[in-house]
Order: structure tokens, then sequence, then C-alpha cells
């Protein structure tokens, strides 16, 4: 672990990565919650747990190695911008209401953005777009989200993201992704009977969310919806129906070269916001 430096919102002294139970804002674990070291121990530490207990073994889980190396190598080093600050440096939980009507699925955090921050696209250019909508909609109390002690609160909505470490490159193996994957399939499970639809950021958001749903028993129309800005398709289990939208995710890469623009952004987020009042 890295010197201590002060947390931006709180001013408390933190060494990078953050040890569980240390008092960070927001912080699900204890010292005593169970890390899962092995896919083995995902899948079973994972299983018939509250959400509370929930997160906070999604944010000790040590089960991928190249993704711990990577993100803890990125919380000692830290990008010169945020060298006087703490780093997080664990996987990210899920993040928001606890009854969501709307569930937003993203791939995995941000190496300098909810790494450091500790609280899903947070602290990131990904997370400023994203956040801007969500409250032009109604679905954010806020418009900007800066660290995990800056008040801002989700309405009615919930943000989980497919791997929970931040990977190299933004790219986590298939073995990576699979190893993660109880994580999300037991968070949806027990936010499954509040949800009217699910928002999925990019093709790999999408994916992973047909992915999720389908482990837990939901039927999707054959063949495979295709993924593009503004897509929809159904959800089915027995008598309900949730709606999978899909959405080009704010990255750079398509904010900075106009594929997504705001009101693209706007459009699908007011069309989410609207379903899970119905």
């Amino acid at each position: 672990m890295s010197d201590l430096l002060p947390h931006p919102a709180t001013g408390r002294l933190f060494p990078s990565p953050v040890p569980p139970g240390s008092g960070w804002p927001g912080e699900p674990a204890t010292a005593d919650t169970p890390v899962a070291g092995t896919a083995a121990q995902v899948r079973r530490l994972a299983r018939s747990v509250p959400l509370d207990e929930l997160d906070a073994r999604i944010s000790v889980c040590r089960a991928c190695p190249r993704l711990v190396r990577w993100r803890e190598d990125v919380a000692h080093a830290k990008r010169a911008s945020f060298a006087d600050q703490p780093y997080w440096g664990r996987p990210i939980p899920g993040w928001g209401s606890d009854t969501p009507a709307v569930l937003i699925v993203g791939l995995a955090p941000a190496a300098n953005g909810a790494n450091r921050t500790g609280r899903i696209f947070t602290g990131d250019r990904s997370g400023d777009w994203l956040f801007a909508s969500l409250h032009r909609v109604g679905l954010a109390t806020r418009g900007t989200s800066v660290h995990a002690a800056d008040g801002l609160e989700l309405v009615d909505t919930r943000m989980v993201a497919a791997v929970r470490c931040a990977p190299p490159q933004n790219k986590p193996t298939t073995v990576e992704r699979d190893t993660c994957a109880p994580w999300i399939e037991a968070e949806v499970s027990l936010l499954v009977p509040h949800v009217r639809v699910v928002v999925a950021l990019g093709s790999i958001g999408w994916d992973a969310a047909l992915r999720t749903f389908a482990a837990l028993g939901w039927a999707v129309a054959r063949p495979k919806p295709r993924f593009t800005h503004g897509s929809e398709a159904a959800l089915v289990h027995g008598d309900r129906s949730i709606t999978l939208l899909g959405c080009y995710h704010p990255s750079q890469q398509n904010t900075f070269t106009g594929k997504l623009t705001e009101p693209m952004l706007d459009d699908v987020l007011a069309r989410a916001a609207a379903l899970g009042r119905m």
C-alpha cells in the first residue's frame, strides 16, 4: 500500500488501495467480509445473501489475478492529475436504489474513474455525460458525480457493471468476464422483482444483460436481438416482461466523434424513465 493521502471530500487519510472497513465513503465491507480468491469461491459467495452483503463481498473480490494486479498498480502509480488523492483500487459494487425500476448495465470501471473514487461511473468523462443526462431526465438528483461523498443520489435507478474491476485497455478476457458473472447474476436476481427496464450501455453491456437474464431463466426472442442505439427487446419470465434498451456507451470515442450526442443519450434515458414509471 502507498503513503496515506486525504480523501478529497472528507479529508480523512487513506492508503491506496483502500483496505475494507477503513471508513471510505460508501464502503460496504468490513475487515471480516469473506474474500473470493477463485471462480468457485465467487460462485459460492454470491449465493443467497442480501444486497448489502453482496455489495460487500463484491468489493473485496480477488478472483482474477491480472485484474487485481492492474487495479492495484493503477492505484499506486496514479494519474498525475490525481496524484494527491487516495485510490479505491478495489472492485466496484453496484450503486443506487435497492428497489430500482431502471437498471443500467455497463462494462467495467475506468482505471482512473471508479477505480479511484470507489463508485461506478464516478470521476471520469463517461460518467460526466451519463450523470448529466440522468439528471436532465429526472433519474439523478444532480448532474455531476465527482466522488462517493458528493451527495448525488439516483432516483429509482441502479447501476451495475458486468466486470467489477478496471481491466487493462478496458478489455477483460472472456475468462475474467465469466469468473465475475455470478456477481451480476446474484445482484440482478435480487433486483428483478422491481426492475421494469434495463439500459445496456454499448454492445458489451447489451450482451451482458442478455447473458445475465438468460442465466436467471428469462426468455429472450430468437434470433438474438441486435444491438443498436435505441434498440428495444423484451425479456420475459412467466407473465412478466422487462424492456431492454440499447444505448451507445458514453465513451470519449463516441462522444468526441459525435456518434453519441446529448439529445441521443437523453432520448434513451427519457424512454427508460417513462417505462420505469409505468
